[in-house]
């Protein structure tokens, strides 16, 4: 069994995924990596990948079962994996909301479930034991044709603010970030539901900044950072049950403005 200090992320494999494991491998965390599909050939890898589709109750056991071989306790867990679905509301089917909260919910919940004893193993012997959920700002201000996405968001963000409360006790903290535009493939898909007067990508992208008080959209490394100022109780050990937004100040301003 190894003390050095592990963190468990989910949707490893994406856009902000790889940011975040490469932000916890910088600050010498051992990085066990989760995503339903092969990790990039082209970016280091996590310390240990596993192809899991945490969507899945059944996966997601048997490969944290995988995990309790090999470490006996857990410093942080990042749930990052999700999908988005763009549709008006009338064009939403029952199964792409249930898929849509199965990934961005559901999977938050149960992983952090079954992970609790590993977690609260680490706050037990007086080590860092946290839970990072990767939010949204459709948490709290949204837009049109995105209505699943935001509400599994919405979902989550509560879903922190319950958990802190529980664990704390246990010496868990659980808090949330809530990313506004981030230029990941994530972001790019969802270009096309409508919600903006440009047409092709890089348009679109430029008028999203606009839309911004810094005057530009994220990169994923800038989500990371805060991911792990959240995670690492050197930084945070007074934060919990907190959603903070990096939106570079999208929210802050009036939509009549």
């Amino acid at each position: 069994m190894t003390h050095r200090r592990t963190v468990l992320i989910t949707g490893a494999a994406g856009g902000i995924g790889r940011a975040i494991v490469a932000e916890f491998q910088r600050q010498g965390w051992q990085v066990i990596g989760w995503d339903r599909v092969p990790y990039p050939e082209s970016y280091p890898k996590p310390g240990w990948f596993q192809q899991v589709d945490v969507a899945d109750p059944a996966a997601v056991d048997a490969a944290l079962q995988r995990v309790r071989a090999h470490v006996d306790r857990l410093h942080a867990l990042v749930n990052n994996a999700a999908i988005q679905i763009a549709k008006p509301l009338l064009e939403t089917t029952l199964q792409d909301w249930d898929t849509v909260q199965a990934v961005n919910v559901r999977a938050a919940f149960w992983l952090s479930r079954q992970a609790y004893p590993l977690l609260a193993r680490a706050a037990q012997e007086g080590e860092n034991a946290a839970i990072v959920h990767v939010a949204s700002v459709h948490a709290v201000a949204t837009s049109a044709n995105i209505a699943a996405y935001a509400a599994s968001k919405g979902a989550l963000l509560a879903l922190t603010r319950a958990m802190a409360i529980e664990w704390a006790p246990a010496g868990i903290r659980v808090n949330a970030v809530l990313p506004g535009a981030v230029d990941t493939p994530m972001l790019r898909a969802g270009l096309a539901r409508g919600h903006l007067a440009a047409h092709d990508v890089d348009a679109q992208l430029a008028e999203l900044a606009q839309r911004t008080v810094i005057g530009r959209v994220a990169q994923p490394h800038e989500i990371a950072r805060i991911i792990y100022v959240l995670a690492d109780d050197h930084w945070s050990s007074f934060v919990t049950g907190a959603g903070w937004l990096v939106d570079g100040g999208a929210t802050a301003r009036l939509s009549t403005e």
